[in-house]
């Protein structure tokens, strides 16, 4: 996901193939899993393959693709796709609970482990992950990094892969729709999300007009950079929340059902239960 593009085109240097490359080896892989688990009975939503392949596309399209715009446009279009659109359609696709299913019980062991582990439970606390997220953004667009990264192609890739890496795990927190150590409710995910937008939507502005520190964009590519940052970024804050309140509203539905279940077994007449307890 290198910088390569940053400077107005040219060959794909060797980050980008690599990032463009291990994305590519992640759709194989799970694209083979969950046709391993069809294989074998089980069922596993096509919608789900689609998401992770939207995801990994995206992650190819931003390593390898020449964006229109200036200079600066063209990487915030790189940090949309790569830090916030394919983090949230690769944790919809709900991998991990693709590759606890279909691996042999050898190797789901040490898997399970480690995403219930201790470390692994703080990360995925909604807090913790806004703030890996957007305090990365933060220290990237008002400190010296990204001046300092930007003519590198290596630490440009490494930047690019924290902040993919970080939005990961921002949308698996919010999202919880796999396995983790823990399950939080709506409201602190919620409380997250609205946090974390208005933080983005912050970072926006004061890119409107000053960008990073140590380097020098025309005006009107810092206005457009800032625009599709404001705006893209709602976009899939938009999403998350929809996912979050979709997750709140089949719970609902889940709770009514056993509800009704428990009525019909204690022959106790249907909405007979109070509302206001």
């Amino acid at each position: 996901m290198g910088s390569h593009h940053d400077h107005g085109g040219g060959q794909p240097g060797g980050a980008a193939l690599l990032a463009a490359g291990l994305a590519l080896c992640g759709a194989a892989g799970y694209l083979l899993a969950a046709a391993r688990l069809r294989r074998r009975g089980d069922r596993w939503p096509a919608v789900r393959d689609l998401s992770f392949g939207a995801g990994a596309a995206a992650l190819v399209a931003a390593a390898l693709v020449p964006l229109p715009g200036g200079p600066f446009t063209a990487h915030m279009a790189r940090h949309l796709a790569t830090g916030m659109a394919a983090p949230l359609l690769l944790v919809l696709a709900r991998p991990l609970t693709l590759a606890l299913r279909s691996l042999p019980p050898g190797p789901r062991r040490p898997l399970l482990a480690a995403v219930r582990s201790r470390p692994a439970g703080v990360l995925v606390l909604p807090p913790v992950a806004a703030l890996l997220d957007l305090g990365g953004l933060w220290l990237l667009y008002r400190g010296p990094l990204f001046a300092a990264a930007h003519a590198r192609p290596w630490p440009a890739a490494l930047v690019h892969a924290h902040v993919f890496a970080a939005g990961l795990l921002f949308s698996a927190a919010v999202c919880g729709l796999d396995p983790l150590r823990r399950r939080h409710g709506v409201v602190p995910r919620a409380a997250a999300l609205v946090a974390a937008g208005g933080a983005h939507a912050v970072l926006a502005r004061t890119l409107y007009t000053s960008g990073p520190p140590g380097t020098r964009y025309a005006p009107a590519d810092l206005a457009a950079a800032a625009e599709l940052m404001y705006y893209g970024g709602d976009l899939v804050e938009i999403a998350l929340a929809a996912a979050v309140a979709a997750q709140w509203y089949a719970a609902g539905g889940r709770r009514l059902a056993r509800e009704d279940r428990r009525r019909a077994r204690t022959g106790e007449p249907p909405g007979s239960a109070s509302y206001g307890q």
